[in-house]
């Protein structure tokens, strides 16, 4: 049976949300937690669109959080599938925060998240492939092969290491 195609441009996904107290602690910081949950989100949101099917995540690559995001700051989310395999994919969000008096905007966060999509009995289920349109699309899509590489060697290394530890 041949797999769908799908475009990148056909799952990017914009998710936007000012934040308010409750996101925050008592310095008017907002938590990580908050963000990331936001950026889980915006990735189910981007593989949702490229699948057309249930999703999981099964992994969330290392967050950075790059400077502090505050109550009243806009934030906005900026999700692109980055690779698909068989039924896993990775999507790539970026997390900015705008400071709606001044305009000033400010990248406060990178992630990946691997997801998988699930079929009608909840077992993981070929994906559509990705075409990539244009060189930002291919930057990013080699990007991911060699995020995945490291993401199966270190799975290798662990299964060895816990399959020798006495």
């Amino acid at each position: 049976m041949k797999r769908a195609k799908r475009r990148v441009s056909e799952s990017m996904t914009t998710v936007a949300r000012v934040m308010m107290p409750q996101d925050a602690n008592i310095a008017g910081n907002v938590f990580g937690g908050s963000i990331l949950k936001m950026v889980d989100e915006a990735a189910y949101v981007a593989a949702a669109k490229h699948t057309r099917s249930n999703i999981v995540t099964a992994s969330v690559d290392k967050m950075d959080f790059l400077s502090p995001v505050h109550v009243g700051d806009l934030v906005t989310l900026q999700a692109n599938v980055n690779a698909v395999w068989r039924s896993s994919m990775e999507v790539g969000v970026r997390v900015e925060a705008e400071d709606p008096r001044t305009g000033e905007v400010r990248h406060t966060g990178s992630s990946y998240l691997t997801l998988v999509a699930l079929g009608p009995d909840g077992k993981p289920t070929p994906a559509p492939s990705l075409v990539l349109e244009n060189a930002e699309d291919e930057r990013r899509n080699r990007e991911a092969m060699r995020r995945r590489a490291r993401r199966l060697e270190e799975k290798a290394v662990e299964s060895f290491r816990s399959k020798h530890r006495k």
